[in-house]
């Protein structure tokens, strides 16, 4: 049990919500407005004091006032907050936008997009992983020139076309013949263990010198070269977090942008979280990372009806609208593994 009175616990809370709305540190005078508490501004700032000792809150040193710290906000969010509904424009955008008649990749897209739009923060969302694509068939058709366009058809109904430079012409009989070899071979099969074979049989076809083998391996390889790494992941609308950021935000987003480019921390991070259940919010350094000191990750795995098969959610700073972004992440989750689901 949290080891604060029933007062501090308001003031605290309304000093939360006047920083996430301003932005500024949060003096005894607006506190004694904003609260509604019948204590003088003598008694806001004893309170004020004893919740500083507690570390929920600490003062900058160019200001009389006080802003949450981690702890602050972790007590906010766990105990304080009141979770507002979504409104009904935004749920029906979110319909439109997730609609089960697109593929799972554009599916993805469209969700990492609304985050950040609807949030006003940047979205996330990490690709499907790779053990859950499966190869169900893949045609070849020649274009001019040395360009060949592939349809891939993976899992039961999602379809890409991508086309593709080869190194010498090929017929259309000689681009049919390939692809049936390579729908005999791999149809039904994991795509990472497809792209896996296929590297392992072009060795074996050079030193056989078989060449028909060698141009069919060599075409499913470049036509299966442009899938997303398994586990990557995409970030949307970074230079959202530059519209709202304070001038000591601005310093310390060119570390968050560098994570974002390398993602390696940010991987690690959301792979936790695709091992949990629901709603997971990290407030600053909870994340494990430095780079994360003044910004908080919520995130919600989405699935497919049988797995999870990855995660989405916003990164924004700590003084986000916990009370919105909350609901919108766990409402796109549920409406995207609607979508996946089909």
């Amino acid at each position: 049990m949290v080891d604060i009175s029933e007062r501090a616990r308001v003031l605290l809370k309304t000093l939360v919500e006047c920083h996430i709305r301003d932005g500024q540190p949060v003096g005894s005078k607006t506190l004694l407005e904003e609260a509604g508490l019948p204590v003088s501004a003598a008694t806001i700032r004893n309170v004020m004091s004893d919740l500083e000792d507690k570390g929920y809150l600490h003062s900058p040193h160019t200001s009389a006032g006080r802003v949450p710290t981690a702890l602050g906000y972790r007590l906010f969010v766990d105990s304080l907050l009141q979770v507002k509904p979504l409104d009904s424009e935004a749920i029906q955008r979110m319909r439109a936008e997730l609609n089960p008649d697109k593929s799972a990749t554009e599916l993805v897209q469209s969700a990492s997009a609304l985050l950040s739009s609807i949030t006003a923060q940047a979205g996330l969302v990490t690709v499907p992983r790779q053990e859950a694509h499966q190869l169900r068939q893949v045609e070849f058709l020649p274009l001019s020139g040395d360009r060949v366009l592939v349809i891939l058809v993976i899992n039961e109904r999602e379809v890409q076309n991508r086309i593709i430079h080869t190194q010498r012409p090929f017929t259309e009989a000689q681009l049919r013949e390939a692809a049936a070899m390579v729908n005999q071979r791999f149809a039904g099969r994991p795509l990472h263990l497809v792209k896996e074979t296929i590297l392992k049989e072009m060795q074996e076809a050079r030193s056989r010198i078989d060449n028909y083998l060698q141009a069919a391996l060599d075409l499913a390889n470049q036509a299966l070269d442009q899938e997303p790494d398994p586990g990557d992941c995409m970030v949307v609308g970074e230079s959202r977090l530059l519209g709202n950021a304070t001038a000591e935000e601005l310093l310390q987003l060119r570390g968050l942008f560098d994570a974002f480019e390398k993602k390696k921390d940010l991987l690690h991070l959301l792979e936790r979280c695709g091992r949990a259940q629901g709603i997971q919010i990290f407030i600053g350094e909870e994340a494990g990372y430095k780079v994360f000191g003044n910004y908080s990750v919520i995130t919600a795995p989405y699935n497919d009806g049988d797995r999870i098969l990855g995660v989405l959610g916003v990164i924004g700073p700590t003084r986000m609208a916990y009370e919105r972004v909350i609901p919108i992440v766990d409402v796109t989750a549920r409406m995207l593994s609607s979508a996946l689901t089909g």
